[in-house]
């Protein structure tokens, strides 16, 4: 039995000539957040929407859930929910009619609902016109509307975009729990390299169609060292000094101060004594990890955010 809820050999999709897809191999694994990332335009919404079959592939083979998205279409897609770009709802009618029309129409119990209102934290709000919700609620009702069916798998695209701070927190923590609590896959696409951070745990980097980086999230943080910056008096002398008895040193002199990668502890202590012996003066010692941006932006050669 595969250990994988989305499985893709070579994956690609073109639009006429152009490779908006280029032969990824996608591996999702169960119970699991993956945090699928990439700036806008780099073939994220369209690998979704090629994982539940809204289009077709160019060329490559889908597995989910360890069965071929070929042969299997309709039976895979009963065990997946999916939130792509903004939720579809009836916006005169309640959170829960809106509800109440998905257990119909796919031979659900009535008392399903009550559990997914209770998940997403929408009881109160439950029999208020959907019309009157904040977008954060109504992300949460999509969100509802997705799990009503019991999946094992959830395809969440860009769920916090256009969130407030509170909004992005409260998808935040549901997802968060997802695969601790109901035993479900999150495959969750965005662009902001934040939020990913905080609730991924494997991650897959995609920049011009191409899969550039998929691992534990660990394995992505774990590429780059941390550095120390020091405040000095003068840090090109300082840079210099420390560069000729055996320390890498790098200065800024706008900034009044030089990184180093030394951050072993005795290493920076025997540093710092030398700086103070050699009558420098130092204001601050600080170690910096980088940050999920900055390794993202050193994979793709970028010099821009996303």
């Amino acid at each position: 039995m595969t250990d994988f809820a989305i499985d893709t050999s070579q994956l690609t999709r073109k639009f006429g000539q152009r490779e908006t897809v280029k032969r990824i191999d996608l591996k999702v694994p169960k119970r699991e957040i993956y945090g699928f990332l990439g700036p806008n335009g780099a073939g994220k919404t369209t690998t979704i929407r090629m994982l539940l079959g809204l289009i077709r592939p160019s060329s490559g083979d889908i597995r989910i859930l360890g069965k071929d998205l070929k042969k299997n279409r309709i039976e895979i897609l009963k065990d997946v929910g999916s939130l792509v770009e903004s939720p579809s709802y009836y916006a005169h009618l309640s959170g829960y009619k809106n509800l109440k029309i998905m257990t119909m129409m796919h031979g659900i119990s009535e008392s399903r609902i009550k559990e997914v209102l209770q998940w997403v934290r929408l009881e109160e709000a439950a029999h208020r016109p959907v019309k009157g919700y904040s977008l954060g609620m109504k992300q949460r009702l999509g969100i509802a509307m997705a799990l009503i069916t019991e999946p094992k798998l959830l395809i969440l695209d860009e769920p916090t975009n256009g969130l407030d701070p509170s909004g992005i927190q409260e998808i935040r923590e549901l997802i968060t729990r997802l695969p601790r609590d109901f035993d479900i896959t999150v495959l969750l696409s965005s662009h902001l390299l934040s939020e990913i951070e905080q609730v991924a745990t494997y991650v897959g980097i995609i920049n011009h169609g191409e899969l550039i980086f998929q691992g534990p999230l660990e394995e992505l943080t774990e590429r780059s060292k941390p550095y120390v910056w020091i405040e000095t008096d003068r840090p090109l002398e300082v840079a210099a000094a420390l560069n000729d008895n055996g320390w890498d040193a790098e200065p800024d002199v706008s900034a009044g101060q030089l990184r180093t990668s030394i951050t072993d502890r005795p290493q920076s202590a025997e540093m710092i004594r030398f700086l103070v012996g050699q009558q420098h003066d130092v204001y601050r010692v600080t170690e910096k990890k980088r940050t999920l941006e900055e390794i993202f932006l050193e994979l793709t050669g970028q010099e821009r955010s996303l």
